[in-house]
């Protein structure tokens, strides 16, 4: 039962917020180099297209980090 070590425990909770920061930074970085605003192209003009690429690209970028910090 070594996921029950407090260290363990507390490395996977840093590692998963790691993960999120780093998704979060590579989805701001870009939203900003695209020429649109991502979000109100996706939830206001519901643009499909644009959604289903940007989860594709989410996807990705989260595997390259999950690959990262498993390392």
């Amino acid at each position: 039962m070594e996921w029950l070590r407090t260290s363990a425990f507390f490395g996977s909770i840093l590692f998963a917020l790691m993960g999120v920061l780093i998704f979060w930074l590579s989805f701001l970085i870009i939203d900003k180099l695209t020429p649109y605003t991502l979000w109100e192209e996706i939830v206001e003009k519901q643009n499909k297209a644009l959604a289903l690429v940007v989860a594709a690209m989410s996807l990705g970028i989260c595997i390259i980090v999950a690959a990262a910090i498993h390392g």
